[in-house]
């Protein structure tokens, strides 16, 4: 018996139909899917402190349950006394069943602990069908133990879809249960 994410079982069963209809799609194989989620971080203060990197490191890899890589810089800025191949962030690239676990935990569990929140932002479409959101405070994930943070960082959260437009993008990821903002 094998395992299928909740979150693909309801693009199979409900998304799938639904987009059809709405966009007049004569299969399901023209339908928009969600090819890979890249959650990125940058650490402005690791300039001056390399544990702050290995720290973002452990924290992305409890995240997103896969292990994350340290990124580096590609040139040397003199005013932010950075060096070239200078650790500055970390990134992991999902896809699969861990994509779809990963969203599921962010749509049910992480994005009710966000403070006031209004909803999300459709002004975060970049004319492709890709979505991006930002996240101020990693803590909003049950992984992370707040006592043990040294400091609170955000992050960036990009949804490459396979949509050819924004619009077909929103309606994918709207009907997977994210919670947008009436306009």
């Amino acid at each position: 018996m094998s395992y299928t994410p909740r979150l693909r079982s309801k693009y199979q069963e409900e998304v799938i139909p639904a987009m059809q209809a709405k966009f007049n799609y004569k299969n399901g194989m023209q339908v928009p899917r969600i090819t890979k989620v890249v959650l990125n971080q940058g650490v402005g203060a690791a300039v001056n402190d390399k544990k702050l990197v290995d720290a973002a490191v452990d924290e992305m890899s409890r995240i997103s349950g896969q292990k994350a890589i340290a990124t580096i810089s590609k040139k040397a800025i003199s005013n932010f006394k950075l060096r070239e191949n200078m650790p500055i962030g970390c990134k992991v690239t999902l896809r699969r069943e861990k994509m779809f676990d990963f969203l599921d935990r962010l749509i049910s569990v992480s994005m009710p602990r966000i403070r006031d929140f209004q909803g999300l932002s459709v002004k975060g479409f970049d004319g492709r069908g890709n979505w991006t959101m930002g996240i101020t405070e990693q803590i909003i994930f049950p992984e992370i133990d707040i006592d043990k943070t040294n400091k609170i960082t955000g992050m960036d959260i990009t949804i490459v879809t396979s949509a050819e437009t924004d619009e077909e993008s929103l309606e994918l990821l709207r009907l997977l249960g994210f919670p947008f903002q009436k306009n």
